[in-house]
């Protein structure tokens, strides 16, 4: 039986995402994604909530499958976090979300995506998808033991929801370094699907400034140890010298979670957008469920 994670091709579906700004004041950006493709939206503290709440709704009335990040460390009150996520389910029509801890220079009450979580706020607004953060470099400012241990906390908060759960990575270049996490995320018990984060096409200033921003120091001496070998002074970044290895795990190896890739655009949207059309990437969509809106919708 084949892979439904693959296409006929044995091609890895793959989601995105978009910053507010890139929304509101460029709209034709949605169009350069197929319909509903997962688009991301992000929150680095540099937009407000109407802002968010209003590129959700724009992604959402474009016919793409709006999955806001919901930064737990930017809401200075649970109240805060009640007020964003109820007005992104009623104002825009969000079915998926991701979890992150965020950065943020003062924290309130909420420190982690299982704090958001816990809340059960995302099942009592009816989310159907969720998805929390994975590191396969690991996170600076946080123990392996205790990564470990929120993983674990995850998986229970995970039994008791009757949203789908998945693991959605931070970007890099080195595609043995994923395959070793994900063999070692498997041996710890993990059960989510993983979405592996991948850099789409750019320039090797832009990602070198990205992954500095990211503090991803192995991907960085990677690419300075390698760069010849994945970076063209010509055409830049080639992402395929991180994709086709994963599908090749996926060929090789039926039992690994790597489900689809998330790419970064950080060479643009469009690039973006053009690259995964020409690769076959988004011929399908990826077999984890869509939203139940979506389905009766379509």
């Amino acid at each position: 039986m084949p892979d439904t994670r693959l296409n006929a091709q044995g091609l890895i579906a793959a989601s995105t995402e978009v910053s507010p700004r890139q929304v509101l004041e460029k709209p034709e950006n949605l169009g350069f994604l197929p319909k509903l493709t997962r688009a991301y939206i992000t929150d680095l503290g540099n937009a407000s909530e109407d802002d968010i709440v209003l590129a959700a709704r724009r992604v959402h009335e474009a016919g793409l499958v709006p999955v806001p990040h919901m930064a737990a460390r930017r809401y200075p009150s649970v109240q805060a976090f009640d007020r964003r996520i109820r007005r992104l389910v009623g104002e825009a029509g969000v079915r998926e979300v991701l979890t992150i801890a965020g950065e943020a220079e003062k924290s309130g009450p909420l420190t982690s995506s299982v704090a958001l979580i816990e809340t059960g706020l995302f099942d009592e607004l009816g989310i159907e998808s969720i998805g929390v953060a994975g590191h396969p470099e690991g996170a600076p400012a946080i123990p392996r033991d205790t990564i470990r241990a929120f993983l674990a906390r995850k998986h229970e908060l995970a039994a008791e929801s009757d949203a789908h759960f998945h693991i959605v990575t931070q970007f890099g270049f080195d595609p043995h370094a994923v395959s070793v996490w994900l063999d070692e995320l498997q041996a710890w018990g993990n059960k989510f699907p993983v979405h592996v984060g991948v850099a789409g096409p750019a320039k090797l200033t832009t990602l070198m400034k990205y992954a500095a921003f990211a503090g991803i120091g192995n991907s960085i001496d990677f690419l300075k140890k390698r760069g010849g070998a994945v970076v063209s002074m010509l055409s830049g970044y080639d992402p395929e010298t991180m994709v086709r290895p994963l599908e090749a795990r996926i060929e090789a190896r039926p039992d690994t979670q790597l489900e689809q890739i998330h790419v970064y655009p950080f060479g643009g949207i469009q690039k973006t957008s053009e690259w995964l059309v020409s690769r076959g990437s988004w011929s399908f969509q990826t077999h984890a469920p869509l939203p139940k809106a979506y389905e009766v919708a379509q």
